[in-house]
């Protein structure tokens, strides 16, 4: 299988502790250097991202608020690809105390621990607005948004296959993006429903699990491959 991209989850995967070392900076470049794109999908807003990962310009495209906002650095332009969250529902958070709350321009986010709050929201406002968890936060977005929906925007913009990327995370918010990937990786770390659900698991956790990924697309790209239960049939000779 020809792998074009990658596309990795930040927190967790690219990054540890919101950081990301020299040693996958480096892998990043040798990636680019190869042709191959790279991507980033995850679920943190634009400028918090900004503020902690200021080499965004590595990345082909970056998927931001979990699906709802793509970025191109090529092109220095910003799409949303959701609508911001209704003011009533972000009020109905804040009178019933609803904090850490994060509204960006389209995601809502708070702990875990406030789930309950949000589901209460969505009720009394009638919303179709749906939970996603993410380890131990918990994300609201419009129904159909999520990493998966934002990866397929940016390979329709890039002019790219999903079969043809491959896809690596660590936490329950991968699931979808990871499940639209050609071949679908988790760091050592990832939660274990995930990695039971992934093609493959990389020795290494977080960004030296990133680096142990692209080291051996690099080398051998054979290698990387789906499981027999998520290989794509393209055709078959009737006889």
């Amino acid at each position: 299988m020809l792998i074009a991209a990658l596309a990795t989850d930040y927190d967790g995967t690219l990054a540890a502790e919101g950081e990301v070392a020299e040693a996958t900076l480096a892998a990043l470049q040798r990636l680019k250097a190869s042709g191959r794109k790279p991507l980033l999908v995850t679920g943190r807003e634009f400028p918090d991202l900004q503020r902690v990962f200021p080499q965004i310009g590595l990345f082909d495209a970056i998927v931001a608020e979990n699906g709802a906002l793509l970025y191109r650095p090529d092109l220095a332009q910003m799409r949303a690809l959701a609508p911001p969250p209704p003011h009533a529902f972000v009020e109905a958070l804040r009178r019933r105390g609803d904090e850490p709350l994060s509204v960006g321009h389209t995601i809502v986010a708070t702990s875990r621990a406030n789930e309950a709050k949000l589901l209460e929201a969505i009720n009394e406002l009638d919303l179709a607005w749906q939970i996603i968890r993410n380890k131990g936060s918990a994300m609201c977005l419009p129904p159909g948004v999520n990493k998966a929906s934002g990866l397929l925007a940016a390979l329709d913009d890039l002019a790219l296959s999903p079969l043809n990327v491959l896809g690596v995370g660590d936490a329950e918010n991968d699931h979808a993006f990871l499940a639209a990937c050609g071949v679908s990786a988790a760091v050592a770390g990832a939660l274990p429903a995930l990695k039971a659900a992934a093609d493959l698991v990389t020795e290494a956790d977080d960004g030296a699990g990133v680096t142990e990924l692209i080291d051996r697309l690099l080398a051998d790209p054979s290698s990387l491959t789906a499981t027999a239960s998520r290989r794509f049939e393209l055709g078959r000779n009737e006889t």
